[in-house]
């Protein structure tokens, strides 16, 4: 009712008339500060330049640089006119010649004031109040003589709002907010403070800055670094953008107009926001309400002592034979290890034996302590074994570290021993098939970032797939070491498949491609005293130039003698283990192969207390990974290996996962069933992935109570796993003797087989499109490492990025920490960089809420934080699952506990017996259920990403009539 007499009056007074303004291309935004104490009497305090204007806002404002006077006399009949009082604020355009053109009058002081309060020492609110009370300007001490402008001012609004998505305004919770001050900053502050809500109902300002000094330069120096010391958390800021208008060049040394953001786009290039503190608090929480985020296979806890670390000297480590490679390259490299009189040793510390005992799971901030000792104290080893094989992919899908920064950072800590990265030839360090351009490029990176030997093989020993991957070695300028892949008993007449013979003429094969080192990869641990000398003998006698480098496990408890008996018939290098990560599926024991060459022609020159502190910290550092150490289920090695020929690394990944799934009680049958899925499949060379797909038949067997003679029979209407599948299609090659039949008929059908090397026709790898790709995803600070990873393993390198964009460089963390979380009151550090280390208190872990969080609260350098966790307990939904029936026919149930990773089909479809119906994940196996009939689809009970357990309905056919 107040508003309608005068909107009435309004409506009345309006005309006809159309206001016509000139059109000025590139003016300046100019509010002016005015303060009238009645008709007679004004003041005139500041005009502004306004800095740019984004979404009709103004976010950024300093005093005018051009001329105001002619605005002045403008001023002075204005208010006469409308009979104005008290303060306002006047808007122009003002040209680039200093003209001014009105825009409109507002009724108030706006934001800006604060710039003129600044220059002119006058406080505008305070004196506006006064003159409603009645108080004359003169009484205030406020005459147009006495305003003066006294240095520079500038202020910037900080909002919620995401500069890089066109300033759309964020909501959220504030959970850390800290603001920049000190000397000439001053905080006008709206309600920001930890735990405040920004919702979308309000304005996005969170607080005003106002930084002043002498001149331009220095106000903007001090604004620059107050928005530095800003830390807001939890919502994004136009803080990134506002240091780019700080530091850009026009905007400190010239007029800014209403075109400054238009030819400015770089200003959008904002360097991210780390906020690693807050999400590593976030991780932690996490863990301390849900448990540990990688997957346990056993309820051991991480043990609470930590590992002393042996003292090295001061200074540069002895030269070693990396030195030589760096001097003389590979073939003086072979040369000098050839010429070496004694034994040499690879370490396998640093990835196969953990691999092995540990199921890869030792993390970089556990190598990285002991690397500087191997560097000082075992300059003599021929290599040590850190990288490639299942460790790259293991570093991101499960320790969520980056396995490039793993190679990098220990290349900085050992420089003196050659690294050595296991290359599954065409497949590098995956799983599949890649182009041949992404082979070649990751053994070029891989070099990049300090790699120096590639030990190739190919799990079936195919040459072409070996070839492809000594090539890309080669090309890349490392040290090829071609690596013949063990099965059988050469010392056993009756086993004629893989004879002496075959390896032999292999051997010759591998030595034309131009191998520099030859290595016998036994992954199995067959390789016994008497069959050790008759292979070695051989090939040493054919090749006396070429070194040889021999590798083990040690499962049947053999391996030392075995290694022994390789030295004597004429091996350069044998792999070996510190003592306290030796034995069982590991490689043999460091220390007992240095006692037991000692004194002799084959001493490795290496001191045995050495030996024994580096054990010793192994020791104590194994226990931190408890929860995945083979002894909780595995208490010995087993001369039942030289029957099953299961690899060491897979023995106890099959031990773990039979544990799982509840067949722990049938390891044995397992075992057995490994023997016969391996006959079924022809008697493969087992290394991975050749292994795994043995062992993922041998599961299924067990899994579906079938026998050898079972499978053969019923081959043509099981639904085997995918893995077995692609072998017998030929996706990983050709096995030596082909393919077994007629069971790979009836198993495939009708699907298509490859012939020849299965990565020759595939295109190449376009990575500049994978790189833009990345940066549209994850942004600029997008690495060639990473387009690798990506390459590599798109879904695992995917996955990993989200979850360090949430939780932050977990890897930062001590091991305990990272898989158990902190005790309550307990005090711990954290460096995340060098020279930045964070001191961190957990507090107290929160009731839940009613939306299913929990508030952990911790203590960081001094300061409260708190975050808030998902309880995935609390929120999880009490649902049970229908079971297939085994006596109907239609009901298609889960042949294993899985993830459901794609359905094929849809209701109402017709469906052919065979047809693929869908695909479950589980422990990195992929199996394809197909149609056990013809029919017709009624019901499907799963949708993608539905976790099933054993037998879980799937979905339901109606038999054809």
């Amino acid at each position: 009712f107040l508003l309608y007499l005068p909107y009435r009056s309004a409506m009345r007074m309006l005309t006809g008339s159309c206001y016509i303004s000139p059109y000025r291309s590139v003016p300046v935004i100019s509010p002016l500060q005015v303060g009238y104490e009645n008709a007679n009497r004004f003041l005139l305090y500041l005009p502004l330049q306004v800095g740019y204007e984004n979404a009709n806002r103004f976010l950024l404002y300093l005093p005018l640089q051009v001329g105001y006077e002619n605005a002045n006399r403008f001023l002075l009949y204005l208010p006469l006119q409308v009979g104005y009082e008290n303060a306002g604020t006047v808007e122009f355009l003002v040209d680039k010649h200093g003209k001014h053109y009105f825009i409109e009058v507002n009724s108030r002081l706006q934001v800006e004031h604060t710039v003129t309060e600044e220059v002119t020492d006058v406080d505008l609110v305070h004196a506006q109040l006064r003159v409603c009370e009645g108080r004359s300007l003169p009484e205030l001490g406020l005459t147009q003589e006495t305003i003066r402008v006294n240095g520079c001012a500038i202020q910037c609004r900080v909002t919620t709002e995401d500069p890089a998505r066109g300033f759309q305004p964020d909501t959220g919770r504030l959970e850390v907010f800290r603001s920049g001050e000190g000397m000439g900053i001053r905080l006008d502050s709206a309600s920001a403070f930890p735990g405040a809500v920004i919702s979308p109902h309000y304005d996005s300002l969170l607080v005003k800055v106002i930084a002043s000094g002498k001149d331009m330069s220095t106000a903007a120096a001090k604004m620059h670094r107050a928005l530095s010391e800003f830390r807001v958390r939890g919502v994004k800021t136009n803080i990134p953008f506002l240091q780019n208008v700080l530091s850009n060049h026009q905007f400190l040394h010239s007029t800014v107009d209403t075109q400054f953001i238009d030819e400015n786009q770089n200003l959008f290039i904002m360097k991210p926001v780390q906020n690693r503190a807050q999400k590593l608090l976030h991780y932690l929480g996490h863990v301390m309400v849900n448990g540990p985020t990688t997957p346990i296979p056993v309820k051991a806890k991480p043990s609470s002592i930590d590992p002393v670390i042996p003292t090295v000297p001061m200074g540069e480590p002895s030269l070693g034979f990396r030195d030589v490679l760096l001097r003389e390259g590979p073939e003086g490299f072979a040369k000098a290890v050839r010429a070496h009189p004694g034994l040499l040793f690879m370490d396998t510390t640093f990835r196969d034996a953990h691999q092995s005992l540990l199921a890869t799971r030792v993390r970089t901030h556990d190598l990285k302590k002991i690397a500087p000792y191997v560097s000082h104290n075992f300059n003599n080893l021929f290599s040590l074994e850190n990288w490639g094989g299942a460790t790259f992919d293991v570093a991101m899908r499960f320790l969520y570290e980056c396995p490039w920064k793993r190679l990098q950072e220990l290349r900085t800590l050992v420089p003196n021993v050659p690294f050595q990265m296991l290359l599954r030839g065409a497949n590098a360090v995956g799983y599949t098939n890649y182009p041949d351009n992404a082979v070649f490029k990751f053994c070029e990176v891989a070099k990049e970032n300090g790699m120096d030997i590639f030990r190739v093989f190919d799990s079936l020993n195919y040459l072409p797939n070996m070839i492809l991957g000594m090539e890309a070695a080669g090309r890349a300028g490392g040290v090829v070491e071609a690596a013949i892949s063990y099965t059988g008993d050469v010392s056993d007449p009756m086993r004629q498949k893989y004879s002496l013979a075959y390896y032999v003429k292999l051997t010759e094969e591998l030595m034309k491609a131009g191998t520099h080192v030859l290595c016998i990869k036994d992954m199995a641990g067959l390789l016994k005293p008497e069959s050790s000398r008759i292979l070695i003998s051989a090939l040493r006698d054919r090749y006396p130039d070429v070194p040889i480098h021999v590798h083990t496990h040690d499962t049947a408890g053999a391996g030392v003698a075995a290694m022994l008996a390789c030295a004597e018939a004429g091996a350069d290098v044998v792999d070996v283990a510190v003592d306290s990560m030796a034995g069982m599926t590991s490689q043999p024991s460091m220390g007992a192969m240095v006692a037991c060459t000692k004194g002799t022609k084959l001493d490795t020159g290496i001191a045995l207390e050495k030996v024994f502190d580096y054990s010793e910290y192994w020791e104590v550092t194994r226990g931190l990974y408890a929860p995945f150490d083979c002894t909780a289920t595995m208490k010995s090695g087993n001369a039942d290996v030289y029957e099953n020929e299961i690899p060491g690394g897979q023995y106890t990944n099959l031990h773990f996962q039979a544990h799982s799934m509840g067949l722990g009680n049938k390891f044995k049958q397992v075992k057995k069933s490994y023997s016969e899925a391996n006959k079924l499949l022809g008697d493969l060379i087992k290394v991975t992935p050749s292994s795994k797909i043995v062992g993922d038949l041998a599961q299924f067997m067990v899994q579906n109570n079938l026998t050898r003679e079972e499978v053969e029979e019923k081959a043509d209407e099981l639904s085997f796993p995918l893995s077995v599948v692609e072998f017998l299609q030929g996706h990983i090659g050709i096995p030596h003797g082909g393919f077994p039949e007629p069971f790979r008929t009836r198993v495939l059908k009708s699907l298509p087989r490859i012939e020849g090397r299965p990565g020759a026709t595939l295109p190449p790898l376009d990575f500049d499109a994978l790189e833009a790709g990345l940066r549209l995803l994850h942004g600029d600070d997008i690495t060639q490492e990473d387009v690798m990873s990506a390459a590599m393993y798109p879904k695992v390198f995917q996955e990993y990025k989200e979850f360090t964009g949430s939780f932050g460089p977990v890897d930062c963390l001590s091991t305990r920490l990272f898989l158990d979380g902190p005790k309550i009151a307990e005090e711990f550090q954290v460096e995340i960089e060098r020279g930045k280390t964070l001191h961190i208190k957990a507090l107290a872990v929160g009731d839940l809420n009613k939306t299913g969080q929990r508030g952990v609260f911790f203590e960081l350098n001094g300061q409260l934080r708190s975050v808030l966790v998902k309880d995935n307990v609390a929120m999880k939904e009490m649902k049970f699952h229908p079971k297939a029936l085994k006596s109907v026919r239609g009901q298609v149930g889960a042949p294993m506990p899985g993830k459901v990773i794609e359905v094929k089909v849809e209701p109402g479809q017709k469906v052919e017996k065979g047809q693929p119906l869908c695909v479950l994940s589980a422990m990195k196996m992929e199996t394809v259920v197909n149609s056990p009939l013809t029919g017709v689809v009624t019901v499907i009970h799963v949708d993608t990403d539905n976790s099933l357990e054993g037998d879980d309905l799937i979905l339901e056919i109606t038999a054809e009539e």
